[in-house]
């Protein structure tokens, strides 16, 4: 099979074919959209970064014991491009791939990921449930609680930040702006 450029279209039917949990879908639409913010930040292509946002957990639902494995395999089976396959497998570096991130791309999504659950965690305790107006400050406090969205690995998080030669309250602000865009459709918007 030929390789092609998927569409957003394709990759979020993608997505929805192995995905029905309604808390993973915003997930992938909140990786998506601060891939997106990021790409345009720096220059880069936000289809791309975002189709590969979208597409990172592709496999987590169905195949939780073969996450990333399942996901290339499905990718291969589509004819979706080696850059995107290696980027999604990379984003779980450490965890469960031996892919390490070595582009902006990919150590973006490594960096990214576990922190837009932290971000969500802490909207969700929020009098106002509203990304709008959410602090990096008020992040930054809940993420010196270890108990406070336990899942959300810290560590992943600042060795995504050091392998970008970012500070953690800056990535922290692009995951804010990121997710604001889709603050509505991932229901995070608040109860105005």
């Amino acid at each position: 099979m030929t390789e092609k450029i998927p569409s957003r279209e394709d990759a979020f039917a993608l997505l929805r074919e192995y995905n029905s949990s309604e808390s993973l879908i915003k997930h992938a639409l909140s990786v998506e959209a601060v891939m997106r913010h990021i790409a345009e930040k720096s220059e880069e292509d936000p289809d791309k970064w975002g189709v590969i946002g979208l597409i990172h957990d592709l496999d987590y639902e169905k195949f939780p014991e073969e996450h990333c494995t399942k996901t290339r395999e499905i990718l291969e089976e589509q004819g979706w491009p080696g850059d995107y396959i290696r980027a999604v497998v990379s984003h779980a570096w450490g965890i469960c791939s031996d892919v390490k991130p070595e582009s902006l791309m990919e150590k973006y999504l490594y960096a990214i990921d576990e922190l837009t659950g932290l971000v969500t965690a802490c909207v969700l305790v929020r009098p106002s449930r509203s990304l709008m107006d959410l602090k990096v400050k008020s992040v930054k406090k809940k993420w010196k609680n270890k108990h406070f969205a336990a899942g959300a690995n810290r560590q992943v998080i600042k060795n995504g930040a050091d392998m970008l030669g970012v500070e953690i309250p800056e990535l922290i602000q692009d995951v804010i702006d990121g997710m604001r865009t889709v603050a509505a459709e991932i229901e995070l918007a608040g109860s105005s």
